[in-house]
């Protein structure tokens, strides 16, 4: 039987990553708390939740606890203010980076539950915050976005996915099909991305932008089906992502949030896309940390072609965290048409970054570090699922089209929405 490969607790580094940002001492603070939390707990369950595809539900309930689960809530609501529209979005962003060292799939189901408070900040009542905040900061509630309609079928799919939307007294109801839905039955709320225009959701559809709705399902509700079946890929499997069922599910005026079209006027996307390079960023440093760990022996730290791989690792981890405090720096300089633009350098940046240090890794430990127990084959494997969410040639022809003046869909990577 393996035994559990454990890193050190403070594996060896030349330099601190956060070395010479200028995060508020306090902002840096909760991010080690969330990084010794990371390392103690979430790191040890993540090989049990990847081979179960299992929710990380215990490691929310511990966030909640270490009241880290109100990271993007403000501070006058009870949070601690990291939210990424009004703070200081890279505080938010290397928090993520911790957990995805630990766990890559957790650190999708920690965005897609920020986002969801950055929204509600954004768009919603006061009514609504207090209420909603309220069950997440007293209650430890969690939280997850769903758009996934894709309408391109694969071999062996019957039917495309996709949801109706269709208006009643007092109230939406919603019938048809989601997947990729983060989180799964694990979550206690999800905002559900739909269109009146019918499917497609925010991603794919084609309808008018001011027809897609933001509507909070709450759950568990009978009217809510998922189906695990679906679920069954060869990395982030513990993110849940499952197939849900809506059938005839009731949404109340109350649960909508924010006007039609509301989330494609105010750019959201574009301030949740860094996160992804930060989960990404994570999910590397993770595999960097192991290689100097494993490298740290006399006779290899002397190998020339082992110094290397080391060099290169060491130069894009670095690079990576200039290019998050940058794009943060033009948030929180006003700047907010060229963060929106920088948004799509930095996620195809860092995806290429991450990839190059996980292959650095592997040549300079060898095959061993792609057997389990070690963590590099899981990451191996988490992020290069995990790449897949947007197409990074979609996203280099958006950051073309901006350079050549062409107008861009800076959220989704494709042409100008109508």
């Amino acid at each position: 039987m393996h035994s559990t490969f454990k890193l050190p607790e403070e594996p060896f580094r030349s330099t601190d990553p956060l070395l010479g940002f200028d995060l508020d001492p306090a902002h840096r603070a909760i991010i080690a708390r969330a990084a010794a939390l990371a390392a103690g707990r979430f790191a040890p369950r993540a090989a049990e939740f990847d081979r179960t595809a299992e929710f990380p539900a215990d490691d929310f309930v511990d966030l909640h606890e270490a009241g880290l689960l109100g990271a993007a809530i403000p501070k006058g609501w009870g949070g601690l203010g990291f939210q990424p529209h009004s703070s200081d979005p890279f505080a938010l962003w290397m928090m993520t980076k911790e957990l995805a060292k630990a766990d890559l799939s957790l650190a999708r189901c920690w965005e897609g539950h920020g986002n969801a408070m950055t929204l509600i900040d954004g768009v919603g009542t006061d009514a609504q915050k207090q209420r909603w905040f309220g069950g997440v900061l007293g209650a430890g509630e969690v939280w997850s976005c769903w758009s996934g309609e894709p309408q391109t079928r694969v071999p062996g799919q019957a039917a495309r996915f996709g949801t109706t939307v269709e208006r009643v007294d007092g109230g939406y109801v919603v019938n048809g099909t989601k997947v990729f839905t983060t989180g799964g039955g694990g979550v206690n709320h999800a905002i559900l991305l739909v269109s009146t225009a019918g499917p497609g959701a925010a991603r794919h559809g084609t309808g008018n932008a001011d027809e897609l709705l933001m509507l909070v399902c709450d759950l568990p509700n009978p009217r809510v089906q998922f189906d695990a079946r679906w679920w069954d890929p060869v990395g982030m499997r513990a993110t849940a992502s499952h197939l849900a069922h809506f059938d005839h599910l009731y949404i109340p005026d109350d649960n909508q949030l924010g006007p039609g079209g509301a989330f494609f006027a105010g750019k959201w996307q574009t301030r949740f896309t860094p996160q992804y390079a930060a989960s990404f960023l994570g999910a590397a440093e993770a595999a960097y940390d192991y290689a100097l760990t494993v490298l740290s022996a006399p006779d290899r730290r002397a190998d020339p072609y082992v110094q290397h791989h080391a060099g290169h690792m060491a130069i894009a981890i670095e690079a990576a965290h200039l290019w998050l405090y940058r794009v943060a720096r033009l948030w929180t300089g006003g700047e907010d048409e060229a963060a929106q633009l920088a948004a799509a350098r930095v996620r195809y940046a860092v995806e290429h970054l991450a990839e190059d240090v996980v292959g650095h890794c592997m040549r300079a430990c060898g095959a061993r570090s792609l057997i389990r127990p070690s963590p590099v084959e899981r990451i191996y494997r988490d992020l290069g699922f995990y790449f897949r969410h947007d197409s990074d040639d979609q996203v280099l022809a958006t950051i073309g089209r901006s350079v050549l003046g062409e107008e861009t869909d800076v959220s989704f990577f494709r042409s100008a929405r109508a």
